[in-house]
């Protein structure tokens, strides 16, 4: 199989955090694993690049490089006052047009919005950068509080940490939640946050105790999403009540504890899926959705296909 090739275009001063994580999640080898991917960087002028962590780089490509990128990612635009020159907007429109996914973290959705590849469409960025995107480009629908917005050939993420959400979601898609939860266990990260999920946690209106985090209950809920269980059980495990549990979840991760339980179960139905033989009706048992019938509507919904052509697609890589 041919590695999918990630290109990143860099811009001095690159931000050496938005670059590192992409380059963890697509580029580090990984033993006992099919390197799925084929992780490089170009810059407009190819030579020495200064980074935002004070030490210089040598990108050795120039603009060519994204003439056979099977994705184009931007990790960064700085500074974001000052435009894309006309050679890098032609580049990133020409890689769009030959069909190449373009992906930005934080603020390069600058760089893809100055290509005009964001009008019309959803798009986010760091949340101290939305109002000034959306100012400066209006065609665009700056969605400010979320984590990432993918829309299947372009993709654009708030913050450095959002980023790797992003590049990790994008691994999910391209070859599902199993491999993309292997990359997340080496980085020692959750294996998957939602985009919708907001940006940062609201601030809290007391001083936060240390036993407010969700974290315990949660690590509970994961082995027990067979179990029957419900919202309900979750609050009691919390000891607390179903109200104040819904506000710790939209405090903690921004969804309701019903949401957070159903993607979950996703989740876990799409590693089952890929890695065992389980007839969809077990799947859907053993991850709380009570029926095939439940678990193909519940699927369909989320993903936008069925449990049989997820596991096609997927099943056939283990």
């Amino acid at each position: 199989m041919t590695p999918h090739r990630v290109v990143a275009l860099l811009r001095e001063p690159q931000g050496a955090f938005e670059l590192a994580g992409a380059a963890e999640v697509f580029g580090a080898p990984r033993d006992g694993t099919t390197p799925y991917y084929d992780f490089s960087v170009c810059a407009e002028h190819p030579g020495p690049l200064r980074t935002t962590a004070g030490y210089t780089m040598l990108v050795e490509a120039g603009l060519g490089a994204l003439a056979t990128a099977d994705t184009v990612l931007v990790p960064g635009w700085l500074p974001t006052g000052v435009p894309a020159s006309p050679a890098v907007r032609d580049a990133l429109r020409a890689a769009h047009r030959r069909g190449a996914r373009i992906v930005s973290i934080c603020s390069g959705a600058f760089a893809l919005a100055q290509a005009g590849l964001l009008d019309g469409r959803g798009a986010t960025t760091h949340w101290r950068r939305t109002a000034r995107l959306a100012a400066e480009f209006p065609a665009v629908r700056v969605e400010a509080d979320v984590l990432y917005v993918d829309h299947g050939d372009v993709a654009t993420s708030a913050g450095s940490g959002a980023g790797i959400d992003l590049c990790l979601h994008l691994v999910r898609r391209d070859h599902g939640a199993a491999y993309a939860a292997g990359i997340a266990r080496s980085m020692v990260l959750p294996p998957h946050r939602e985009g919708s999920q907001l940006q940062y946690a609201a601030e809290p209106t007391a001083p936060a105790r240390a036993d407010a985090s969700l974290a315990p209950v949660l690590e509970w809920a994961l082995s027990r999403l067979g179990d029957g269980l419900s919202v309900a059980r979750l609050a009691e495990r919390a000891g607390l009540s179903e109200r104040t549990l819904a506000r710790r979840f939209a405090e903690q991760l921004g969804v309701s504890p019903g949401q957070w339980l159903l993607a979950r179960r996703i989740d876990a139905a799409r590693v089952l899926l890929e890695e065992t033989d389980l007839a969809v009706e077990a799947v859907a048992a053993r991850v709380g959705l009570s029926s095939a019938v439940n678990l193909r509507r519940r699927f369909r919904a989320a993903l936008g296909t069925t449990p049989g052509a997820y596991r096609r697609v997927f099943g056939e890589r283990r």
